[in-house]
C-alpha cells in the first residue's frame, strides 16, 4: 500500500454502472483507507446512495513482463467525522490541507495480493481482514 500515493476506487453509479475515480489515499494497519473529497462528486454521490466500494493500489511505474505488486480491497465506504481520518491523512501528506473537504473511510472486508517477487509468477493470495489482522482464504495461480 505504500508503493502509490494514489489508488483506484471503484463505486456503483446509479443504473448499477461501474464508476472509478483516482485519489490521493492514507492508510491504517486494519486495511481501512482515507481520503477527502467534495461531497457533491459522483463517487461520494455513489457511495452516500450505495457504499459498496473497491479499491486498488499499484506502483504505476512496473514493466510488463517484470514481477509485478499490487494489492485490491474489497468493503465498504462512507464519509467519516472520525478525527483518525485527518491524523492518518496528514501523517503522510503533511503539506496538504483537506479542510473544506469532507472526509471519508473505507473499511475492507476482503484483500486480495499480488506479489510476484515474493509469492512466484501468477499467484494471487486472498484474505479477509479480521479485527485480529488478515486471515488467509485461498491461493490462485492463474495459468495461461
Amino acid at each position: 500500500m505504500n508503493a502509490s500515493t494514489l489508488c483506484s476506487l471503484a463505486t456503483i453509479s446509479p443504473g448499477e454502472r461501474a464508476h472509478v475515480n483516482h485519489m490521493y489515499f492514507a492508510w491504517n494497519e486494519r486495511f481501512e483507507v482515507f481520503w477527502f473529497s467534495d461531497p457533491e462528486s459522483r463517487h461520494s454521490r455513489n457511495l452516500e446512495r450505495n457504499p459498496t466500494a473497491a479499491i486498488t493500489v499499484y506502483d504505476s511505474h512496473q514493466v510488463n513482463g517484470k514481477p509485478d505488486r499490487g494489492i485490491q480491497l474489497f468493503g465498504t465506504a462512507g464519509a467519516t467525522s472520525s478525527n483518525e481520518a485527518t491524523r492518518i491523512y496528514k501523517r503522510k501528506f503533511r503539506l496538504l490541507d483537506p479542510s473544506g473537504f469532507t472526509a471519508y473511510r473505507f473499511r475492507a472486508r476482503t484483500v486480495k495480493l499480488f506479489d510476484e517477487p515474493a509469492l512466484g509468477p501468477a499467484v494471487l493470495v486472498t484474505a479477509r481482514v479480521t479485527r485480529d489482522g488478515l486471515a488467509w482464504a485461498r491461493t490462485e495461480v492463474i495459468t495461461v
